[in-house]
This record gives structure tokens, sequence and C-alpha cells, in this order.
């Protein structure tokens, strides 16, 4: 059993339509690109691959991509783009399931991990991937920093968009480590607001490469972005690289 919580189908297909600017050439173009000389002639795997957002044009570089996704719905949407020999998913949660093969790249993107409320079941994640990677292959994980910084005492709210058809912030709960992004999204030309939220366990870089240890995983590389613009205290995202011995 996993925690992460299941998109539904109509979470699913709307999915796309409201990542447009995380789906634009000024997104995926470093991200693939990352990804790509990482992977060498891969095969890669993507956790949590979700509408194949990265794993598709990942598999257009001529890297070979299989990933693992817990939702049936994504996976649908997903394959309105690619089929089952062009891209082959499993479906389930990124923390216990297996795919067969041995990777080159093992990746998760865009705060996924942080779908895993437990931290048990974060490291399981990490040992997955390390199961999944032959020696010397990497794994790669995209989460934002947490905000706690921008807390003032007795605040546990923090705005991340407040724009003309969406308003966003996320509350935290400091013992647990668990975030909730609230969402109000303009739904149709008429005024109306959908409301929507969903649960993360945030996690800091330093826990992440403790994970990684735990898995026989040894820290290559920490960026703040997918152009490999230096991590500074000052960064509110990483890209980190963890490698398995050879």
């Amino acid at each position: 059993m996993t925690t992460s919580e299941l998109w539904s189908r109509a979470e699913a297909d709307r999915y796309d339509g409201e990542e447009n600017e995380m789906s634009s050439a000024a997104v995926l173009g470093p991200t693939v690109g990352f990804l790509t000389e990482l992977a060498g002639e891969g095969p890669a795997l993507e956790f949590a691959i979700g509408t194949g957002r990265v794993g598709v044009p990942l598999r257009e570089r001529g890297v070979p991509v299989a990933g693992i996704e817990y939702s049936e719905h994504m996976v649908a949407v997903l394959r309105q783009k690619a089929d089952a020999e062009t891209l082959p998913v499993v479906v389930g949660d990124m923390a216990t399931t297996t795919v067969p093969g041995e990777f080159a790249l093992v990746y998760l993107v865009y705060n996924t991990i942080s779908n895993l409320l437990t931290q048990d079941e974060q490291v399981e994640c990490f040992r997955n991937a390390a199961r999944h990677l032959r020696p010397g292959g990497r794994f790669v994980i995209e989460l934002g920093v947490p905000p706690l910084r921008l807390l003032p005492p007795g605040q546990v709210a923090v705005p991340f968009d407040v724009s003309a058809g969406h308003l966003g912030f996320d509350t935290f709960d400091l013992v647990e480590q668990i975030l909730v992004s609230h969402h109000l999204t303009r739904d149709g030309e008429d005024g109306r607001y959908r409301r929507d939220a969903s649960r993360h366990r945030y996690a800091w870089p330093a826990e992440l490469d403790l994970m990684a240890r735990l898995a026989g995983l040894a820290p290559e590389r920490r960026v703040s972005d997918w152009d490999g613009s230096p991590f500074t205290q000052d960064s509110t995202k990483h890209i980190s690289v963890w490698r398995k011995p050879e």
C-alpha cells in the first residue's frame, strides 16, 4: 500500500492543459537535455511518469524509456501520445513496483517524491531506484526546497501563485513535515473557481542524501535547475543526482 493520493480520471484529463508552462519548450528543453546526457544510450526509467510530459520527449530523443505510474487514468492519457511498445508502463507505486531490466538512469521529476507521505516510503523509493540501476547508473530527483524561511512566527500558509486564473498557497504541518497545496482555479468563463488540494511530505536536500546513502547511492551533483545553475542558499528547488557504485 502507498500513501500517495490517486489521480482521478477528471484530474488526468485536465492535467496537460493546466501544466502548459511545464510542458513548454523553455522548460522541457533543458530538462530533457539534462536527462539525455545522463542516460546516454539508456535505458531510462521514470517513476510516476504521469501523462508522459517528460518521458515522451525523452523517448523522442532516442533514449529508450519505461515508466511506473500509480494512476491508470494518467497512463490512459499517456497512451494517446505513445503506445505500449514505444513506451512501456507498469501500473503501481514508485516505492515498491518493479519492472524488468537494469537501467542507466532512474528519474523522478516535478516534486513527485513528495507524493509519498511518510519518510519510510521515501526511503523505499530510493531503494527501489537503486535496485533498478545498473552499476554506475544514476538516480535523479527534482524537488522544491521547503519555503519555511517565508513563514513568520505563527503563520502556516505561503502563497506560490496569484494570477488571473489561479490562486495557490501551501499550508504546513511543521511537526509531520506535511504541506497541503491549495488551488483555486478559474473553471470556465462564468467566474466560477474550482477548489483542489493535495498533500505532500517535504524533505530537505540533506535528508535525501541520507536516504540515498541508506540505498547504497553516492551523491554526484546538485544544481538549482535543469540548466545547471549552481545550487545556493537562495535556491527554491534542486536537481540532485546520485550514482550507484560500480
